[in-house]
């Protein structure tokens, strides 16, 4: 694939100047910045107006699960578009409610009833107001290595240091330890181990937090950010008993992880584990409108039969967004684009990228599953020190920088955060385009060696 506009560097800089007197920028310091400008993209790839172009292993923002501009779905926001652009949420439309039907059709169990918002952190926001509506409780668990959303009460149930500068410590959110084995706070040694001993530790928070005050536990059902750690055997079974016994509702967090991700519609199936509630958005139209959503159990979204739910959004189901995921869903139906992220996965992406590992002094270990990996970068295998330390900026974080600067110089646009590279291509990736990524991973993680020990 080459690039469809040719090279015009002029009017790169003409977007970027634009963008530096106008655009705020998130999670920056606006005077440090220099973002790309971008002049398309197609498929797994986007180019500049330098002509350069870059094999994009971040898919956006881990929400391009169908690459860049598919014609069925640009094809229906146009028809969509042409008959009926909005319309408040309070009336029944087709194409919302087609949406939804498709939705809760793959949702687990009974998440039968679907109500849209905008994005992720807004999903979380009414997923955790359900909670507390639905049980009279007010505390919230959540863990240390996750991210939720930016939103307020989503940014408070967050793990990362995004969170700090804006954690009140007031939004009754109590975080915990989950498991992760590779890096266990439990001491644990075997995957056996650390999921008894992180249930336990569980146990133990919210007995000392009294059960009776504590309205959900919600974990992202594979973190994403953090760090795509899949969950030992066992555990998210053990949280839905725990969750069961003390009248806590379940919620996962599928935003990252949902619409083939992981090689399945939903991450959860990997698990056998039904939430009473899930939250979704990112794949679920492929990011091409904005849109998100809560899957509600039956039982939840009794509670608001005759009791009014207080909750709602200007945009809520928005047609052009609704018509992007019934495209979407449609799409990845007729290419079983979710059967090839689990094969792709599985023969190809997973075996590549620890082949790295073993050539690689920087690879401490990989993880994940169907298209959603991680590389976890260390000083020393031995030792398992962290490429860069925690939440590193500035010269602290240059053997991180530098890797990625290399990556970039061979057509690689990474996914990095702290000390970890993800491997999140589009769930339609192909084969060839794997192998052109891995490739360039291997020049890159060459320049991470040499901050090694």
């Amino acid at each position: 694939m080459t690039p469809h506009v040719e090279p015009d560097p002029q009017a790169g800089a003409a977007v970027k100047a634009a963008d530096r007197a106008h655009v705020f920028h998130s999670w920056s310091a606006q005077g440090m910045i220099d973002p790309l400008a971008v002049a398309g993209a197609e498929g797994s790839y986007f180019w500049d107006y330098d002509g350069n172009r870059y094999l994009d292993f971040t898919s956006g923002l881990v929400y391009t699960n169908i690459g860049y501009q598919h014609p069925r779905v640009v094809a229906a926001i146009q028809e969509q578009a042409a008959k009926l652009t909005t319309f408040a949420p309070a009336f029944a439309i087709d194409v919302r409610s087609e949406a939804a039907r498709l939705i809760a059709e793959r949702t687990p169990g009974d998440l039968d009833k679907i109500f849209f918002t905008n994005g992720g952190a807004e999903a979380v926001e009414n997923a955790v107001r359900m909670a507390r509506l639905h049980t009279g409780r007010h505390k919230v668990l959540s863990a240390f290595r996750s991210y939720h959303g930016a939103t307020s009460t989503a940014i408070n149930l967050t793990g990362d240091p995004r969170r700090w500068a804006s954690d009140t410590g007031s939004a009754g959110v109590v975080r915990f330890w989950a498991p992760f084995l590779y890096r266990s706070p439990f001491y644990a040694t075997t995957e056996e181990q650390e999921c008894e001993r992180a249930l336990a530790h569980l146990e133990d928070t919210i007995a000392f937090e009294g059960p009776a005050t504590i309205a959900a536990i919600i974990l992202e059902t594979v973190p994403g950010t953090a760090g795509i750690m899949t969950p030992p055997p066992g555990y998210l079974a053990g949280v839905r008993e725990i969750c069961d016994r003390y009248g806590i509702v379940f919620v996962l967090d599928e935003v990252m992880a949902g619409f083939g991700r992981t090689g399945k519609w939903f991450a959860a199936e990997h698990f056998d584990v039904v939430p009473d509630l899930l939250t979704f958005a990112k794949g679920v139209n492929s990011g091409y409108v904005p849109l998100g959503g809560v899957a509600i159990s039956a039982e939840i979204a009794a509670t608001f039969d005759k009791r009014p739910y207080p909750g709602g959004l200007t945009y809520s189901g928005h047609p052009l967004a609704c018509a992007a995921a019934v495209a979407t869903i449609q799409v990845m139906e007729d290419e079983k684009t979710v059967e090839h992220a689990a094969r792709i996965g599985e023969t190809v992406l997973g075996p590549g990228l620890r082949e790295l590992a073993e050539r690689h002094p920087s690879v401490g270990e990989v993880r994940g599953l169907g298209v959603f990996w991680a590389l976890d970068l260390v000083k020393n295998k031995e030792t398992r020190e962290p490429l860069v330390p925690y939440n590193a900026a500035g010269e602290a974080n240059a053997p991180m920088a530098a890797f990625g600067a290399a990556a970039k110089k061979h057509g690689l646009w990474p996914f990095i955060n702290m000390n970890r590279t993800h491997a999140v291509p589009a769930c339609n990736v192909s084969e060839a385009e794997v192998k052109e990524g891995l490739a360039a991973l291997d020049a890159a993680l060459g320049v991470a060696d040499e901050h090694t020990a």
